[in-house]
């Protein structure tokens, strides 16, 4: 994947990361490595960050969501999480928030609300797989909503929670805009349910093999899943389109 990564800098492409993740920990370095001097998407659209001069461009969530989230999470027994740009919190000492520490490839130490360094930009809740509909259905008003789940933690969900118009579509639109690109010149790849606002809005929609169902219902062109390189097979088509092959 990162030599594929090299042919499309090679070649005049603009690379970006567009994650729900955080930026710090591994999705950070994924990111300086894609583009060591360029902007990348962090939380679900809600946090644009550039990796050479560390600028943000930030949606906060509305006064007071992070409060009801946290206090939602406690009534039902969600994992509860808040982001800030580099800063995260998680108030559980449950297994799956620890394996999700390490995912993220930050220590894990458990903190509340209070002790988030930055500003709160996106709530998640880890709930079991039986519970995602209750989850979905909890958030404050002012607020919008995705899902998503990882190969690597099955039986789990990641609900999201940012302010309301933040997603991964609107995320890869800022980035467009500064990269001065039209979105009909964008490639999206994706496999999970919050990528598919995204891949709706871009004009080369690319669904990974292992996808969601809406995922690749999502894709104008599908590629290997994850454990066969999917992302380089990507990343040369986009060569390829780029020179009109």
């Amino acid at each position: 994947i990162w030599a594929a990564a090299q042919r499309a800098r090679s070649a005049g492409l603009h690379l970006a990361i567009c994650t729900a993740r955080l930026g710090s920990g591994t999705s950070w370095e994924w990111a300086k490595r894609l583009d060591p001097n360029g902007w990348h998407q962090f939380q679900t659209g809600a946090s644009l960050m550039h990796t050479g001069t560390s600028e943000t461009s930030s949606t906060p969530l509305p006064f007071g969501a992070a409060e009801k989230c946290e206090a939602l999470a406690r009534e039902h027994g969600f994992v509860f999480e808040c982001y800030a740009d580099r800063d995260y919190v998680v108030d559980s000492e449950d297994d799956v928030a620890k394996q999700h520490a390490g995912l993220l490839g930050i220590p894990y130490v458990r903190r509340s609300l209070a002790h988030l360094v930055g500003t709160a930009l996106r709530i998640q809740f880890i709930v079991p797989d039986e519970l995602l509909e209750l989850a979905m259905e909890s958030v404050p008003d002012g607020c919008d909503v995705s899902g998503a789940t990882s190969p690597v933690i099955p039986g789990f969900h990641f609900v999201s929670v940012t302010a309301a118009g933040v997603s991964k579509a609107s995320g890869v639109a800022a980035l467009a805009h500064l990269g001065g690109c039209k979105l009909s010149d964008v490639m999206m790849v994706g496999d999970g349910q919050n990528d598919v606002s995204a891949m709706q809005v871009v004009g080369h929609p690319v669904a990974m093999g292992n996808g969601h169902p809406e995922a690749l219902a999502a894709g104008r062109y599908q590629v290997a899943d994850v454990e066969h390189d999917g992302v380089a097979e990507a990343l040369d088509l986009a060569i390829s389109l780029s020179i009109g092959e």
